[in-house]
């Protein structure tokens, strides 16, 4: 039996490959080994349980904090001299029959602080991870491939978190593998199984239908991939996830109910006020950026909420302006947000946009007694330029949150009265 190989490029990827694998038998492992000691330049990956779950980011939106972009400023990389423990071609983990996970490092700041702290977390718990520079200038996607073949091909299981990633997209074409395990990234999941079993090609929600230069040239091998993505007589697909997704015709949907997270952290201590979970549909041309910031300010004074939690993609800019016209204290998580609320100290309330933590969040809090609330994206807060399937795609992520309390628009300006639906 060969080995199974984990590609993940989000921290959300890599919290989903160790509940998969602890769904598989898999378990936290009964102490921690020490961790070993970061390169020069690298942040230091916080212990399983450090108390300390997050850090808050300056009005400036960029800070020396954990986890906050650094002060070279939004979207410059750490140095490519500091690289992760594990890197380099003869680090490559080979196919065992255990699980290597292999992290494809995206260029933002702030993914990359969470990834080198989820990295260290897959490491306590005894699992081979190899930070691979993919994206780190000319000459990297050459070298990721020649340093990857090898594993790729020895693969019995490809594990992947995102299968509208181009680079998977890529690595797919040029190594079609017997198994492959899909795990959430996010609602996209849903998207996925839906154009999966609709025989469409993979497109992301948010994304307009019309094929530009780019996606013209890469289209054949996003058709390749599409095809090394379903099922097949040689092939055997299955998702893992937390979202309600229908099962594509000959696939397998297994649960991730969190049972990992559960297990290795918490239960947290409750600051008995609200938090807001921030959300990215901003900077991905989804909503207004005006609306969007009323409707923050009025479901923090509504809720009484105190920190706004950060996606990780959102602008220096835009986090400033909430924490300088809501008064709100705006964090950057420096892990997922499942286990920095598994973690603790966290409000009895949270309070989300649509998003997969609405699914997620419940299930990782069950029987916390924290409640987790939805707000609806009303109809006039998108763009004008928004994706024709936007609108349909968000109310099904609301619709479909069963976990979650729903905040609905009612009477008079959306962005104005927010109440439970």
């Amino acid at each position: 039996m060969t080995g199974r190989l984990a590609f993940v490029e989000s921290p959300v990827q890599l919290l989903n490959v160790l509940e998969w694998a602890h769904a598989r038998g898999r378990g936290p492992a009964p102490a921690a080994a020490p961790a070993p000691a970061p390169p020069a330049g690298a942040d230091r990956a916080p212990g399983p349980d450090a108390a300390r779950a997050s850090a808050p980011v300056p009005d400036s939106g960029t800070g020396p904090g954990t986890g906050s972009a650094p002060a070279s400023g939004p979207g410059t990389p750490p140095a490519a001299s500091a690289p992760e423990p594990g890197q380099g071609r003869d680090a490559v983990p080979a196919a065992s029959d255990d699980l290597a996970i292999v992290v494809l490092s995206p260029s933002d700041p702030m993914s990359r602080g969470q990834l080198r702290r989820m990295a260290q977390l897959a490491r306590d718990e005894g699992f081979d991870v190899h930070w691979q520079e993919a994206r780190a200038g000319r000459g990297a996607l050459v070298r990721t491939l020649r340093e990857l073949g090898g594993p790729l091909r020895a693969a019995e299981r490809v594990i992947v978190g995102d299968p509208f990633s181009r680079y998977v997209q890529l690595l797919l074409t040029l190594f079609g593998p017997r198994h492959v395990t899909v795990v959430d990234d996010g609602t996209a999941t849903m998207e996925f199984a839906a154009q999966l079993a609709g025989g469409e090609r993979l497109v992301r929600w948010h994304r307009k239908g019309d094929l530009g230069p780019r996606e013209l040239l890469l289209a054949p091998v996003t058709s390749l991939a599409r095809r090394r993505l379903a099922p097949g007589p040689h092939r055997t697909v299955e998702i893992f996830t937390s979202l309600p997704v229908q099962a594509p015709p000959g696939t397998e949907v297994t649960e991730n109910a969190y049972a990992w997270t559960r297990a290795r952290f918490g239960p947290p201590a409750l600051t008995g006020g609200a938090d807001l979970v921030g959300t990215s549909l901003v900077e991905t041309g989804v909503v207004d950026a005006e609306h969007y910031l009323r409707v923050v300010g009025q479901l923090a004074r509504t809720h009484g909420a105190t920190r706004y939690f950060a996606h990780r993609r959102e602008t220096p800019e835009k986090l400033h302006r909430i924490a300088v016209e809501t008064g709100l204290q705006v964090v950057r998580p420096e892990l997922p947000l499942e286990l920095i609320a598994r973690r603790g100290p966290v409000g009895a309330t949270i309070v989300s946009f649509p998003s997969t933590v609405v699914h997620t969040l419940p299930l990782a809090l069950a029987g916390t007694g924290v409640k987790v609330a939805v707000c609806e994206i009303a109809p006039e807060w998108l763009k004008a330029t928004a994706s024709p399937r936007a609108q349909g795609f968000l109310a099904g992520v609301v619709g479909t949150a069963s976990g979650a309390d729903r905040l609905t628009p009612r009477g008079g300006s959306a962005a104005d009265r927010l109440e439970f639906g």
